[in-house]
């Protein structure tokens, strides 16, 4: 400002350089040194997810293991007991009104030497599945069988295997009819994959009516390599599909084994597992419907190979 030359600072000293300057002789070194990659929320201590790691008890998480299943209703329950689930415990709760359905279950279970523990209604609602209605059946985890004990079974029947592999079938309800509609017609056994596929639980048990209890059920890491096993063995692979060359009972003959694979609900048959089969075969129906649910095709398929083996 003008007139104010005079002030501490307004005239710059001789030699010197206005501008930034190059560097900051390392006193922002730290700061632009790497901390490595960021720690996951559990390992923060500030972040709510470590403090409920905290609050969780020790050991692997329900989600993470092939622990027990749970039934929750009356019908359900009875269903179950009814159809000889191999059930742990039943867990009823207290102050209940009791109806001729609880009555049975509470009868079933006595003989079958259950044993049956009295538990608070929101506890059960909190442990057990929703709408309960304060009966809550635990069943036994599912024991599955292996490759050769499927083939074993046919052997023991003195027949050519038959069996039925499922392609990423994920709805429990279709796996327990499928195991049901196999064991109607023969088969010695049912494959499903450990991946993208519906286990044997609660609902599956329910589903098959019991018939889980003898049939054999393998689950196994790649369907697609147990599919060529099965062809190493002199099986013939048979998928269903809308689209095959002939009909099932023109894929299947009544002295050699086979194997029937059911695909997806949604999709069907994967690539992989339609290139590894050795013919596909289709279900004839009516052209106002596109497709068939997966038990439904499954039991169709079923029948078709007892037909043709019972008549050759």
């Amino acid at each position: 400002m003008a007139g104010n030359s005079g002030r501490r600072g307004a005239v710059r000293k001789a030699g010197t350089k206005k501008g930034p300057v190059k560097g900051s002789g390392g006193k922002g070194r730290r700061a632009l040194r790497g901390k490595g990659p960021t720690p996951k929320a559990a390992d923060r201590p500030y972040h709510p997810a470590a403090r409920q790691a905290q609050r969780r008890p020790p050991g692997p998480r329900k989600q993470d293991l092939d622990g027990p299943e749970t039934i929750g209703g009356r019908g359900a329950v009875l269903e179950a007991l009814m159809a000889a689930v191999p059930a742990v415990r039943l867990e009823v709760a207290g102050g209940l009104a009791s109806d001729s359905r609880l009555r049975d279950i509470l009868r079933l279970a006595a003989d079958a030497h259950l044993p049956i523990m009295e538990a608070h209604r929101v506890e059960l609602e909190r442990r057990g599945p929703a709408k309960n209605q304060g009966v809550v059946l635990h069943v036994a985890p599912f024991a599955y069988a292996s490759l050769d004990s499927v083939f074993a079974a046919a052997d023991d029947a003195a027949r050519p295997p038959f069996i039925v592999a499922l392609d990423s079938v994920t709805d429990p309800h279709n796996l327990g009819a499928v195991i049901r509609s196999a064991a109607a017609f023969g088969a010695d056994g049912v494959i499903i994959p450990t991946r993208r596929a519906a286990g044997v639980s609660g609902a599956v048990w329910k589903a098959s009516a019991g018939a889980a209890a003898w049939l054999a059920v393998a689950r196994v890491t790649n369907l697609v390599r147990t599919l060529v096993q099965c062809q190493d063995r002199g099986c013939t692979v048979v998928g269903l599909d809308a689209g095959g060359a002939l009909d099932v009972s023109q894929a299947v003959d009544a002295s050699s084994p086979v194997v029937v694979v059911v695909g997806s609900e949604g999709k069907g048959l994967s690539r992989l597992v339609r290139e590894t089969c050795d013919v596909t075969a289709r279900i004839p129906i009516s052209g106002r419907t596109e497709s068939l649910n997966a038990s439904v095709a499954a039991a169709i398929a079923c029948y078709e190979v007892a037909r043709v083996r019972s008549s050759g």
